[in-house]
């Protein structure tokens, strides 16, 4: 038709343009929207829509932003999905005063911008950029802007990942005074943050953090810590208290996830006697019913593997007592006795055991020794002391090459993340 020196009539550009635009031919689809414009024609708001959404998709910033200006500046206005690609755009280059810009260009055009917000906020936080989600926050707050719990929960949980603790307290006050409920698993991942900890200001930021969570799990940690008289009943009657409070159908994981945090915290803490309560009444509860097996005359054992390093060491000194009790009450002496650790945990178990000369032969996963063997080593005193009284909480036992373990997010295993000592230990 060129070549002919026929000239294209406005329906035969726009078909171009469009088509070309929604197959990715951004060349060609460009080339002849700049020839439309020299013919004197103006494109329509799909046209521009087409366009823009299309330079959008594929990164091209200035031109997404020059069709944007000529589309407003031609007095058409682009759709909802136009300015959303656009805002996306902008969030992924991180030019935050521009998209808040085009926010509130929408907001006059008259847009319900709650969503459009958020999903800019979730690209930051994806992105792991906390703080432009911080401050993209902080502009919709001053303008009205709402978004909805779950992406407050999403960028608390990034603040706490960037350790954030101070920025990320606001957030998790406006998430409960919204009445959104704090679980157990949230609750506990802020606990292991605690663990973690090893900054003494940090230490008092978290356990703030975890008072504002105003879950019931608080209560409980706050009660481990008290007296008898304070508390008005014996530890092991308020940690059974506490447990039977649990919905097991629905929290069976978390509580499993709860109950690793928490004795990693007792033991590092020097709360021995309380952590014992806790390993006992999770047994009790059935939360690792598959750790203990008594095989009758033949062979007991214990399995950590699924334990956190607390957890396991509490585990294995309980344990122990428990078998102590039976063989030297009931006269039941199996032939074998076996710890299984796994390769990482057979370390840490290995070294506490080693320091009361226990007669458990260390292999590839397993700890294991003769029942006989047991039997004597069971009758010794200072045994006897160290199954009743105490386990070793010395940073260099507990924390041995921790740095390698457990790197999974499920609720059941994210507990086994490496602690680090605190700074400040009960003596």
């Amino acid at each position: 038709m060129k070549k002919a020196g026929l000239r294209p009539n406005f329906a035969l550009y726009t078909t171009i343009i469009e088509s070309h635009a929604k197959s990715g031919k951004r060349d060609i689809a460009m080339s002849a929207f700049m020839d439309m414009e020299k013919a004197g024609f103006l494109p329509t708001p799909s046209t521009y829509s087409c366009l823009l959404e299309m330079n959008a998709a594929s990164g091209n910033i200035d031109a997404a932003m020059k069709l944007y200006n000529s589309m407003t500046n031609a007095g058409l206005k682009p759709g909802l999905s136009t300015c959303t690609a656009l805002l996306i755009l902008l969030a992924n280059k991180k030019l935050v005063d521009v998209a808040a810009k085009i926010l509130l260009e929408m907001k006059v055009m008259g847009f319900s911008v709650d969503v459009s917000a958020s999903d800019v906020l979730m690209v930051y936080i994806k992105e792991g950029s906390v703080d432009l989600a911080l401050r993209w926050l902080q502009f919709m707050g001053s303008s009205g802007i709402r978004t909805n719990n779950f992406i407050i929960r999403q960028l608390f949980e990034s603040c706490m990942k960037n350790g954030l603790y101070e920025a990320a307290k606001p957030l998790l006050e406006t998430y409960v005074d919204s009445a959104a409920k704090v679980d157990l698993i949230l609750y506990t991942s802020i606990l292991a943050y605690l663990v973690r900890c090893q900054d003494e200001e940090k230490e008092r930021q978290l356990m703030s953090i975890l008072g504002a969570t105003k879950h019931k799990a608080h209560n409980f940690l706050c009660g481990l810590f008290t007296g008898t008289e304070q508390r008005k009943q014996p530890v092991l009657s308020f940690v059974r208290e506490f447990f039977q409070g649990i919905d097991y159908e629905l929290e069976e994981g978390a509580a499993r996830y709860f109950v690793n945090v928490l004795l990693n915290y007792l033991v590092l803490m020097g709360q021995i006697n309380r952590a014992r309560c806790v390993w006992k009444v999770a047994y009790e509860n059935k939360l690792f019913p598959k750790a203990i097996v008594f095989d009758q005359h033949i062979a007991w054992s214990l399995d950590v593997r699924n334990l956190s390093v607390g957890a396991a060491l509490v585990a294995v000194v309980h344990t122990l007592h428990r078998f102590r009790k039976r063989m030297l009450y009931y006269g039941v002496i199996p032939r074998r006795i076996k710890l299984v650790t796994g390769p990482t945990l057979k370390i840490v178990v290995a070294q506490m055991l080693s320091s009361v000369e226990s007669p458990f032969e260390v292999s590839k996963v397993v700890l294991r020794a003769p029942g006989d063997s047991v039997m004597e080593w069971f009758k010794k005193p200072i045994v006897q002391q160290f199954l009743l009284n105490e386990i070793p909480s010395r940073s260099d036992i507990l924390m041995h090459k921790l740095n390698m373990l457990f790197p999974s997010s499920a609720p059941e295993i994210r507990s086994l993340s490496p602690p680090k000592p605190l700074i400040r230990r009960a003596a």
